[in-house]
C-alpha cells in the first residue's frame, strides 16, 4: 500500500468515528454506497458462519431510517460516544474496492455515570472507491461479548 493510500484509509475511518462522536450524526451515511450492507453481529455468530445480526441494513436508505430512528422515535437518556479506531489494515488499498479490518472500542458516557466500555470488536469492511471518495461497501461490526448492551442506540 502506497503512502497516499494509506492515509486516505486512516482518514476514512477518522472521519466515520468523528461523524459517530460528534455528528451531525445524519452525515454517518455518506459514508457508504448507495446498495451497502452494514451488520453488528457478535463474534460467536460470525465465527460459526451464521447471519444472524442484531442490526441489519442493505443499503443506505435503511442506514437513513435507523439515524431518523435514532434521532425522532427512539426515547433514550442522553449519551456521549467516543469511538476509538486501531491496527488498521487493508489488503490493496490502491485498488477501486479492497478487504480493510480494524479494532474498535466505543466509549458510552451518561450524563450521570462514569465513563464505560460499551462495545469492542473488529470491522471487517469492503471498501470501493466511489466519486473519488473511500466509502463502505460492506461494514460488518463483530462484538466481542456474547452479550449485547441494552443501550445500542448509535451505530457502531
Amino acid at each position: 500500500m502506497n503512502f497516499e493510500s494509506w492515509i486516505a484509509l486512516q482518514k476514512l475511518y477518522n472521519d466515520y468515528a468523528s461523524s459517530l462522536d460528534d455528528g451531525p450524526l445524519s452525515d454517518w451515511t455518506e459514508f457508504f454506497t448507495e446498495e451497502c450492507l452494514y451488520l453488528i453481529q457478535p463474534r460467536d455468530n460470525y465465527d460459526a458462519g451464521l447471519p444472524m445480526a442484531v442490526v441489519r441494513c442493505e443499503s443506505r436508505g435503511m442506514l437513513q431510517d435507523r439515524v431518523t430512528a435514532v434521532q425522532e422515535t427512539i426515547m433514550f437518556e442522553p449519551r456521549y460516544l467516543r469511538h476509538h479506531i486501531t491496527n488498521i489494515e487493508a489488503d490493496d488499498a490502491s485498488s477501486d474496492e479492497f478487504q480493510a479490518r480494524a479494532n474498535y472500542s466505543v466509549i458510552e458516557v451518561l450524563n450521570d455515570d462514569l465513563p464505560r466500555i460499551l462495545s469492542a470488536g473488529r470491522y471487517l469492511d469492503t471498501i470501493v472507491l466511489e466519486d473519488g471518495l473511500l466509502r463502505f461497501k460492506e461494514k460488518r461490526v463483530i462484538y466481542d461479548s456474547v452479550l449485547v448492551p441494552n443501550s445500542l442506540i448509535y451505530p457502531l
